[in-house]
């Protein structure tokens, strides 16, 4: 008997006590509390496997097809000249892993920003390095026909049409792990440049243009704690649902090393820029409808916990208001389930067993179900960690997560949760 086969509490206990003893890791969930969640490992070694960030479209429409990555090696930084494949997970034909493409511009934490493009049932689209210039590769999985345009994306509008992107190179300079190896920043010694920023992409003729410069958001409203030598840059961009306007965290690094956040959104060509959240503080974040903003931050009470606030898009923040106070984890990866009755999120590992435990937190009652506790080797930190970044199937009944399995490394998860949501 395999272990995946034991009798999952048995399986959870005998797990558990390896990795409390130093004998063994803990490659799949432990029991959530009030209920149990089927967990599927989806992909397997010897390579590993990853998707990355929890607000783009990992499944197609279907949900028969779940996007990943492929890559042969852990802990390191890419280079230049390290290239990882493009694929897919046919769930209905015994998780057969489909190749696709490939590509020389990603990292650990976001990948490429491989997704299906919003409004297409069968074209997805992933960032690829080309020369001197980071590129959008658009490809039709059934066909692979493929065509690229020549900027990079970051956010794409639920039209399919239009993206946003930053400075990739930028981002690699100031935060390793989020931007892109193989082109050297222009502007490392520059703390504002006014030639780099936020642009708008058309994705249907490839033209691309500036539309918020990092200077122009440097010298915009209050910066927080400011001090000589702060270098500024974009991270985090996200389109609200109906796609007229977009999120982007304005971010300053300090000399020492620390940084501190903005959160910004503005109209798709860039004007009409409000500060909703402007007092330094600002962590992962997710549109709730069209108007308000789900975002982490510290307590406005001035203590140093991080919470969940829900903030009206405006100046300011208009209303804000806590959400899951002490229920909901305020360090994880906020995605709505159809309908906005339930928030999913994880948390970073806690305890001794350094467990993720991705959860379910339902709005209206305040009642918190933990789909699992997935233990995080030490080896995988900074830059290479692995955070289980949990994606939603369309229909809202799956959960894939990335974690390493025993001997596997990062590997894709799938959690059924239709028995709470469906």
């Amino acid at each position: 008997m395999t272990d995946q086969m034991l009798p999952r509490r048995q399986f959870i206990a005998q797990q558990a006590s390896l990795a409390l003893l130093g004998l063994g890791a803990l490659p799949l969930a432990a029991a959530a509390a009030e209920s149990e969640f089927p967990v599927r490992k989806i992909t397997s070694g010897p390579k590993h496997h990853w998707f990355g960030y929890y607000d783009k479209l990992q499944f197609d429409p279907s949900n028969r097809y779940v996007l990943g990555m492929q890559v042969d090696f852990e802990h390191r930084s890419p280079t230049a000249d390290d290239t990882i494949q493009i694929g897919m997970v046919d769930l209905e034909d015994g998780d057969r892993w489909i190749e696709l493409g490939e590509t020389k511009a990603w990292s650990w934490q976001q990948g490429c920003m491989l997704q299906w493009l919003p409004g297409s049932d069968s074209e997805i689209i992933w960032n690829d390095r080309s020369g001197d210039r980071f590129v959008s590769r658009i490809m039709d999985v059934h066909t692979k026909k493929t065509r690229t345009i020549p900027y990079p994306v970051y956010s794409v509008s639920p039209t399919g049409k239009t993206a946003v992107t930053a400075d990739f190179r930028r981002i690699n300079d100031v935060r390793p792990g989020y931007g892109y190896a193989g082109l050297p920043d222009p502007n490392a010694e520059v703390l504002a440049p006014d030639d780099s920023g936020i642009q708008q992409v058309d994705l249907v003729t490839g033209e691309a243009k500036t539309i918020i410069t990092i200077a122009d958001i440097a010298r915009t409203g209050a910066i927080p704690k400011p001090e000589f030598g702060i270098k500024h840059y974009f991270n985090h961009l996200l389109f609200s649902p109906d796609g007229s306007r977009f999120i982007a965290l304005h971010r300053w690094r300090y000399p020492n090393g620390s940084r501190l956040t903005r959160m910004i959104t503005a109209n798709v060509d860039g004007s009409d820029l409000r500060i909703v959240c402007g007092n330094g503080y600002t962590s992962h974040f997710i549109w709730r409808d069209n108007t308000h903003i789900l975002a982490q931050s510290r307590h406005f009470d001035g203590n140093d916990n991080w919470a969940n606030f829900l903030f009206e898009d405006v100046d300011g923040g208009g209303d804000v208001r806590e959400v899951g106070r002490g229920v909901l984890d305020g360090g994880g990866h906020l995605s709505y389930l159809p309908g906005n009755k339930w928030i999913l999120n994880d948390t970073y590992p806690k305890g001794k067993s350094r467990l993720q435990t991705p959860h379910l937190f339902e709005v209206a009652t305040g009642r918190r179900i933990d789909l699992g506790g997935f233990h995080l080797p030490p080896i995988y930190k900074g830059e290479w960690r692995v955070d289980t970044h949990p994606r939603l199937s369309r229909d809202g009944k799956f959960v894939c997560i990335d974690t390493p399995a025993e001997g596997e490394g990062r590997q894709l998860h799938l959690i059924d949760i239709s028995k709470v949501v469906g």
